[in-house]
């Protein structure tokens, strides 16, 4: 029976998760900031395509790192869910295509749209981020436009080499990056000389 909690994954996880709190607390405010959120740490939710560890560990993280958020009250709880989701989606993704390239764009979609829908109603409708607007359903729909884009930079742009980083090192049997022991050659066969 394969084991799901092992040592190389409670740590996987939480570098994983320590990574994202990590690269969201370097950017300060800008991180948060309603219409143009500029967090790298976005580009590790390609990671369940890898490691199902990788699914809790980018919620714990999203959640530690929505600390510091200025709608802390909902951000910590509907942010940590809306990441959850989608790192769940991603990690079916990766299961269930064999195409890398279809992989990818699958797995990345999910964390853009369903950040997308959910992180403009904390901002528009629960902490009254529509000032300026001319009604809550604009600014709801420009928050979506905007998140859109910024979070599919994040994923794509810094997310693909990231992706192509990690199949790289797994194919060369680096040990951090797989699950278990490196498969090891094997062993070569005495040659035989015909004599007895």
């Amino acid at each position: 029976m394969r084991k799901i909690f092992t040592t190389k994954r409670l740590c996987r996880a939480g570098i994983i998760a320590a990574l994202y709190v990590a690269l969201t607390y370097a950017f300060g405010q800008i991180a948060y900031n309603g219409i143009l959120q500029i967090r790298p740490a976005e580009a590790l939710t390609i990671l369940p395509l890898f490691f199902p560890e990788a699914v809790p560990a980018l919620w714990v993280g999203c959640m530690l790192a929505n600390l510091a958020s200025p709608f802390i009250m909902y951000d910590v709880p509907i942010g940590g869910l809306a990441t959850l989701v989608a790192a769940l989606l991603t990690y079916g993704a990766g299961r269930l295509i064999k195409n890398n390239i279809l992989k990818v764009a699958v797995g990345g979609f999910f964390p853009v749209i369903v950040n997308a829908f959910i992180i403009p109603l904390i901002i528009v409708f629960l902490c009254g981020g529509a000032e300026g607007f001319k009604s809550a359903l604009i600014a709801y729909w420009v928050n979506f436009g905007s998140l859109c884009a910024t979070e599919a930079l994040w994923v794509y742009a810094l997310g693909i080499p990231l992706f192509v980083a990690i199949y790289h090192l797994r194919k060369k049997g680096v040990s951090a990056f797989l699950d278990g022991k490196p498969k090891s050659p094997p062993a070569e066969q005495p040659e035989q000389t015909g004599e007895q």
